[in-house]
C-alpha cells in the first residue's frame, strides 16, 4: 500500500515538474487579464473562437480601452480558396483553402507580441451533384481551422 502511494505521489512530481498540464486551458499572462479584442469584423470563427478561447484561460474581455490591461489587435483575418483540380468537363475537382490571421499584442503601451501571421491550410473534394452537402463540409472545414488557428494563437499569448 505504501509503494503505491510512494509511485503515485512521485509520478504526479515527475508530471509537474515537466511542465506537464491537462489540455484546453491556456494561462494567461498577467499583462493580459483584461484583454480588449480589436477586429475589423468581430463575427468571424476565429474571433468568436479567440474570445471564447479568452475566457476560457481566465481573462476578462473588455470594449474599454482604459480597462484594458492588453490588446489583441487582429490586422487580417481571411479565407481563401483556390482550385487544385478539374475534371475532364473544366469542372473544380478539389479545393485548397487557407485560412490566415495576423495579430500583434500591446499591455500597458508596450509592443508585447509583433505582427505575428500564423495560417493553416486544408483540402477538400468537390462533387457538383452533392452541392449543398459539399458546402457544409467546406463551412465545418472552415470551423475547424479556426479553432487550429486559435489554439495556435493562445500558446504565443501564453509565452508573453
Amino acid at each position: 500500500m505504501k509503494v503505491r502511494i510512494a509511485v503515485v505521489a512521485s509520478m504526479a512530481l515527475l508530471l509537474g515538474a515537466c511542465g506537464f498540464r491537462l489540455q484546453g486551458r491556456t494561462p494567461l499572462p498577467v499583462d493580459l487579464q483584461t484583454t480588449r479584442v480589436v477586429a475589423e469584423d468581430p463575427q468571424t470563427d476565429f474571433v468568436q473562437g479567440l474570445r471564447r478561447a479568452l475566457i476560457t484561460s481566465g481573462g476578462k474581455l473588455t470594449e474599454n480601452p482604459e480597462q484594458a490591461t492588453g490588446t489583441v489587435r487582429i490586422l487580417r483575418d481571411e479565407v481563401t480558396q483556390k482550385i487544385l483540380s478539374v475534371s475532364a468537363n473544366n469542372t473544380p475537382r478539389e479545393y485548397e483553402v487557407t485560412y490566415t490571421v495576423e495579430f500583434s499584442v500591446e499591455g500597458a503601451g508596450v509592443e508585447l507580441l509583433p505582427v505575428q501571421q500564423v495560417s493553416v491550410t486544408r483540402d477538400y473534394s468537390f462533387d457538383e451533384r452533392k452541392l449543398l452537402a459539399k458546402e457544409n463540409e467546406e463551412a465545418i472545414l472552415r470551423e475547424g481551422m479556426a479553432r487550429d488557428l486559435v489554439a495556435i494563437v493562445m500558446r504565443r499569448l501564453a509565452s508573453i
